[in-house]
C-alpha cells in the first residue's frame, strides 16, 4: 500500500512536490523501485493530478466560492 499521507500537506497545485534526492529506495505497489517515498508519492500526486483527481481536488475552491470570470470585449 501506498500511503503518502505525510507529503499531502506538503505537495503544490499540478502535483508538484518538493523532494530530497536522499538515497532510501522504496517500491510502489506495482513493484517499481523510486529513490525515496518522497519522489514515490511526487509521482503519485503527479499522476493524479494529470487525471484530474485525488490530490489536486482537494486543493480546487467549490463552484460557490470561486470569482466568475466576465469576458469584455
Amino acid at each position: 500500500q501506498d500511503d503518502c499521507s505525510e507529503f499531502r500537506s506538503q505537495f503544490e497545485a499540478g502535483g508538484r512536490l518538493s523532494c530530497t534526492r536522499e538515497n532510501a529506495p522504496v517500491r510502489d505497489a506495482s513493484g517499481r523501485q523510486h529513490t525515496n517515498k518522497c519522489l514515490m508519492c511526487a509521482e503519485k500526486f503527479k499522476k493524479e493530478a494529470q487525471r484530474g483527481g485525488g490530490a489536486v481536488q482537494r486543493n480546487k475552491l467549490p463552484a460557490s466560492e470561486r470569482t466568475r470570470q466576465v469576458r469584455c470585449s
